[in-house]
Formats: C-alpha cells, structure tokens, sequence
C-alpha cells in the first residue's frame, strides 16, 4: 500500500461547526511522535500501580505463576495485533478517534463512541489519581510524621492528608495537560522509563527478602482442575485486553502524531510484546516474592514500599510510582476524554476545556470507593471490554472492509449534507444498529453472576458481534466514498 502524508488543516472546510485547533488533522510540523515516543507511550500505559494490581490480581485466581505469566503474554499478543490495526489507520488518516469514528458513525453520531469512551476514561482518571496519591501519602508521612494526624478523620472516604495528595496530584496534571500534546509527550518519554528504576529496585528488594528464590509453581488462589484452568486462562488472556480497551479504541489520538506507518508498527513492537510482556513478568516475580515472605500475595506496590526501612528508598520509590502512575493518567485517560468532550461541541469546547471538565468529573466518582471493591477488577474490566468491545470491531469493519482504508479527511469536518460521512443526518444507522445490538449482548455477558471466566469474554464478543453485523449491513453496499 502507499503510504500518504496526512493533508493539512486547510483542507478542512471553513464555517463547520466540527472543528476547532485541537480536532484539526495533523500536519508535518506536528507529527513529533517517533518510535522512541511510541514505545514510551506503552511504557507509560504499562508502568503504573494499577498495572501491577492487575497482573497480580490474575495471580489469585488460582493459576501458578507461570500460567499466570503466559495467559497474560497471550492478552499482550492480542494487544499488539490490535494496536497495529488502530495505529496504522489513525497515522494514515491523521485525525484524533472521535473524529476518526465519523468516518463509521457519521460525523454527529461519532459522539455516541467518543461519549462511552469518555466516561471510561473519567473513571479510570479518578482511580489512577487515587492511586498515585497513596503512595504521595507514604512519601509525606516519611517525611512529615507529624502529619499523621491528619489521617484519622474520615470525609466522603478518604482523610484529610488523603484529600490533600489527592488534590495535588489532581492539580499537577491539570497543569501538564494545559500545555498541550507537545508537553504530553514529554512526560510520557520521561514517565514510561522511570518507573522502571523503582520496579527493579522493589524486586530486587523483595527477591533478597525471599532468599533470592521463589515458585513459579505456586498459587495464590485455590488449585483449579484441568477445565477451569483453561477457562480461566482464556479469561485472563482476554482481561489483559480489556484491561487496555479504552486506550485501543482511542489510539488514533497518538498515532496521528507519528510521521510514518512504519514508526507507529515499530513502537508498537518494541512497547507492547517486547516491554509490556516484561513488566508483567517482573509483576509476577515480585508477587511471588511477597507470597513466599508474608504468605500472601501484596496487590499494592506501595504497601511494599511503606515495608522498606529505609527512608531514602521509600521517599524515592514513592516519587517514582507518584510519577508513574501521574504519566499513564494524563497519556490514556486525560488526553482521550479532553477530545472526546470537545468532540461534542467543538466551536464551544476545546481540548483544554474538555480536559478539566474530566478532571471534575473524577471527583465525582469518587474513585477510592470503586478501587476498595474486591470485584471491581473482574466487572469493571469487564464493563470496559463490553463498551469499548464492539466500538473496536465497528471501526475495524469499516475501515478495511467497508471503506477499504479510504478516507475524504475534508468531509470528517463536513456538516453539510453532501459530505461523504453525513449519512442520515449526520448518522450512520448501520453503525449505531451494529453497537445497539453488540453493545447490550457484551454487557450481558459482563454482567454475568458469579462467572469472572464468562464475564472476561465480554470484550471479544462485543467485537465480534459488532464487527460481524457492521460488516453484514454493509455487504451489499454498492459503492464507497473515495
């Protein structure tokens, strides 16, 4: 295939009303995002706390860490193939994902997407945040014993010394997102290797501590028979997917910045099964450390770090994982939702303005709440897969199948009715029957009672049954706009 540099912004039609300077496609002058950034920017999505929560979380449900290790590499594959899909479309056509799905929805049904991609994002903003505050906390309480005082009072769940790390991270990447994507990018390149140090230090730590020996045999859940073990390490495989389905859907808002196909497949690579795949083996080991040292396996990384007697380490773990997790906030869950709001009304809402609009609404959720809920891991991951499930297989039919990876960048901004994305009314009814059927069947089987293994297969049967009936409603489509 040829490759096309994408067309600059004056393509886009004057007087629309579906386009400010943030939507607008990218130009040579600011397609910054090379292979080193690509790569960081998986690092980034890998490198946090709730990464590592994740990773071990699987561990309990009753597979030995080596299985454990390979279900997990076996959602990495996944990732990666999905990645290169979304990627490579989003670099070509050069516009971010809620402008990128009016090529599939229309170019006002394209909210419906943008909006459910949003939402996960808020609440995924607010629980990263939560997180990167924590270990905040174990850093001032080093520091400032003092303010241990500030602990023992409760509002709305969290103390007064937890509202304070939680408002100044909260804060912190406020400020980082008002300087837009060139500052963004920064901080993914600095955030995504960081962590590292504190990742290989805390096992090195815990590994001394185990007598620099552990069991890849051993289990932190109940043995599972023969059948069970198969399903669950499908299921897991799958949850590693949805674990990242909202950042895959919205991929586009990156890859757009890249200036070629072939930087995107590249840091695709050296991110997805060559990094994320470590990170999730050193998770593993370290979680089979602490299994060997206090018997159980430790889920929370700080809790790990406030263990340590050193106070240099602790004070400087603590920086790391505060960073970490503030870089995968504002990369995957800040950057998205700021476009997809202003997607909305973009003569009235721009990227910044989406982003604090984000920002307010993660407090709302209060986070902590959903984070301290045993099964939120299984069912919320499972709710993201059902949402973002069948979005993912709409815009992969249409894109190859449907349109044949052909684009008229122009009429993405188009609102009048001879727009090749206008359809009916600025919907495209196919797509929106494909997510309306697909959409509910996923949430059914996220939802599904006391069955983890049923409900982590929300994620491919949304998008197969969104994939399919997009691909079924158009098979008789005599021709595509080109």
């Amino acid at each position: 295939m040829t490759e096309t540099r994408v067309r600059p912004s004056d393509d886009v039609p004057g007087g629309s009303t579906l386009v400010n300077d943030d939507l607008a496609p990218t130009t040579k002058e600011t397609a910054t995002w090379r292979t080193w950034d690509i790569f960081c920017l998986w690092m980034t999505s890998a490198h946090s706390i709730a990464s590592y929560g994740f990773a071990v979380g699987m561990l309990a449900l009753g597979m030995t860490g080596w299985q454990t290790m390979l279900a997990l590499f076996a959602g990495v594959l996944l990732l990666w193939l999905g990645s290169n899909l979304i990627g490579v479309a989003g670099q070509k056509v050069g516009v971010p994902f809620p402008v990128f799905a009016r090529g599939a929805f229309g170019v006002f049904g394209a909210n419906v997407p943008a909006l459910l991609r949003a939402l996960v994002a808020v609440f995924w903003y607010g629980i990263q945040t939560y997180l990167a505050s924590t270990a905040l906390m174990i850093l001032l309480l080093r520091v400032a014993p003092g303010l241990e005082s500030l602990t023992h009072n409760d509002v709305l769940g969290l103390s007064t010394l937890g509202w304070i790390a939680f408002l100044v991270l909260w804060t912190v990447q406020l400020a980082i997102i008002n300087y837009g994507m060139e500052v963004v990018r920064k901080a993914s390149d600095f955030a995504g290797p960081a962590v590292w140090i504190g990742m290989i230090a805390l096992a090195i730590w815990i590994l001394g501590k185990a007598d620099w020996s552990i069991d890849f045999n051993a289990r932190a859940g109940e043995p599972l028979s023969g059948g069970a073990t198969v399903a669950t390490f499908v299921g897991v495989a799958f949850l590693m997917v949805a674990f990242m389905a909202g950042p895959l859907v919205n991929y586009a808002d990156f890859a757009r910045f890249s200036p070629s196909r072939k930087a995107v497949l590249r840091g695709n690579a050296w991110g997805i099964p060559f990094n994320e795949t470590a990170f999730v083996v050193l998770s593993i080991v370290i979680a089979l450390a602490t299994l060997k040292v206090y018997g159980k396996v430790l889920a929370d990384p700080v809790a790990l770090v406030a263990d340590i007697d050193s106070d240099v380490i602790v004070v400087v773990a603590a920086v790391l994982f505060a960073t970490a997790t503030v870089g995968i906030n504002v990369v995957l869950n800040f950057v998205s939702p700021a476009y997809d709001i202003s997607n909305a009304a973009p003569k009235y809402i721009s990227f910044r303005t989406g982003g604090v609009i984000t920002a307010l609404l993660s407090i709302v959720v209060l986070p902590w709440k959903l984070w301290e809920n045993q099964d939120f891991i299984i069912y919320f991951l499972g709710g993201v897969g059902a949402l973002m499930g069948p979005v993912f297989g709409i815009l992969v039919v249409d894109y190859y199948l449907v349109r044949r990876q052909r684009t008229v960048q122009a009429d993405l901004y188009s609102d009048q009715p001879t727009g090749s994305y206008w359809y009916i009314r600025g919907f495209n009814p196919k797509a929106l029957i494909a997510l309306g059927i697909a959409g509910p069947v996923a949430v059914v089987v996220a939802l599904a009672p006391d069955s983890g293994n049923i409900t982590a297969l929300s994620w491919p049967v949304g998008a197969a049954i969104g994939a399919l009936i997009m691909y079924a409603l158009n098979a008789r489509r005599s021709s595509t706009p080109h």
